[in-house]
C-alpha cells in the first residue's frame, strides 16, 4: 500500500473533519453576527508566503458576484453532487489537483488508480448548474459537492466561477487548503468547507431525489417534476465520478432519466431544461 502523501507546511493539531468554522455558529444561532477577526503578526517568511497565496487567489477570474434574480418565495431547487473527485497531491514541489491527465505517473507510483481520478467531471456540472436560467433566474438555492474523501463544499449560485479548467484547479487547491474563498468586492464567502452532513444543509419540505442509470424506475424528467407538489422545494442528487453509482440513505427516490448512460453534466441539462418548463423559464 502506497504511503499517503502530505501537504508541506500543513500540520493537523487533530483527526477531526477540516471545514470552515468562522461561520459553524451562524447555522446554530439564528441571531448569532460573526466578529471579524482579529490580524495576527507574522514574521517576514509568513508575510511572503501569505503574500505569494493573495496573488493566487487575486489571480483567479470568477470570484466577483454575479447579478441575479431573487426568488425567496418561490419553489427552490438544490443540487448535491456526490463522490466528485477533488483532492490535491504534492507533486514536484507544488500542490495540485489530481487528474488521471496530468498526474497518471505519480498516481500509478503512490498506487492509485488514475481512472478514479477525474475532477473535469465536477468542472463540467458545477459549469452546467450556473450556467442554467434555473440559476440565473433566482430558483437555485444552494449547489454543495462532497469530495471521494469525504469533505463538503458549500458553492453560493451567484458566484462567478473560473471558465477553463486549469483556473479551476488553481481555485480547487486554494479552497482546499484555505477552507474557503471570499468574493473580491465585499469579502463575503463564496465557497467554502462546510460540517458534513449535507442533510442538515437542505430543507426539510423538500422532495430528495437521487439519479443512477442502474434505477428500474426510467422516467420522463418533465413529466416527473410535474407532478411535485409545488411546496416542496427539489432537492436532486448527482455522482461526479467517473464509475460507480451514489447510495445515499437521505435520498428519498431513485430514478432513472435515459435508457443509456448519460455524462452527468448531460443529465444536470435534462434535469435543468425540465424545471426550467415547469417554472416557465424562458
Amino acid at each position: 500500500m502506497g504511503r499517503a502523501y502530505k501537504m508541506k507546511g500543513q500540520k493537523r493539531k487533530n483527526k477531526g473533519e477540516k471545514y470552515d468554522r468562522e461561520e459553524e455558529p451562524k447555522q446554530l444561532v439564528g441571531n448569532f453576527t460573526p466578529q471579524p477577526s482579529k490580524k495576527v503578526k507574522t514574521d517576514g517568511a509568513e508575510s511572503e508566503k501569505e503574500e505569494k497565496l493573495k496573488t493566487v487567489v487575486d489571480d483567479m477570474p470568477g470570484i466577483p458576484i454575479a447579478p441575479l434574480d431573487t426568488g425567496n418565495n418561490k419553489q427552490g431547487v438544490i443540487f448535491v453532487l456526490e463522490k466528485a473527485s477533488l483532492e490535491i497531491g504534492k507533486v514536484g514541489k507544488t500542490d495540485q489537483l489530481l487528474s488521471s491527465d496530468e498526474h497518471a505517473n505519480y498516481l500509478v507510483k503512490n498506487k492509485r488508480n488514475p481512472a478514479d481520478y477525474r475532477p473535469d467531471i465536477a468542472f463540467q456540472a458545477i459549469q452546467t448548474i450556473l450556467d442554467s436560467r434555473v440559476n440565473k433566474s433566482g430558483r437555485l438555492k444552494a449547489l454543495y459537492v462532497r469530495t471521494q474523501l469525504g469533505q463538503l463544499m458549500e458553492i453560493k449560485p451567484h458566484v462567478r466561477m473560473p471558465r477553463t479548467y486549469k483556473r479551476f484547479s488553481g481555485l480547487m487547491v486554494q479552497l482546499l487548503q484555505k477552507l474557503n474563498i471570499t468574493a473580491t468586492d465585499n469579502g463575503e464567502k463564496l465557497l467554502r468547507l462546510v460540517k458534513n452532513p449535507v442533510t442538515q444543509y437542505l430543507p426539510t419540505n423538500s422532495r430528495k431525489i437521487g439519479f443512477s442509470h442502474s434505477s428500474e424506475k426510467l422516467i420522463d424528467m418533465y413529466n416527473y417534476v410535474g407532478n411535485i407538489n409545488e411546496e416542496l422545494d427539489l432537492v436532486f442528487v448527482l455522482g461526479a465520478m467517473a464509475h460507480g453509482k451514489i447510495d445515499e440513505d437521505y435520498v428519498e427516490d431513485y430514478i432513472s432519466i435515459s435508457e443509456y448512460p448519460l455524462s452527468a453534466a448531460y443529465a444536470i441539462s435534462i434535469i435543468t431544461n425540465a424545471v426550467e418548463r415547469k417554472f416557465k423559464i424562458l
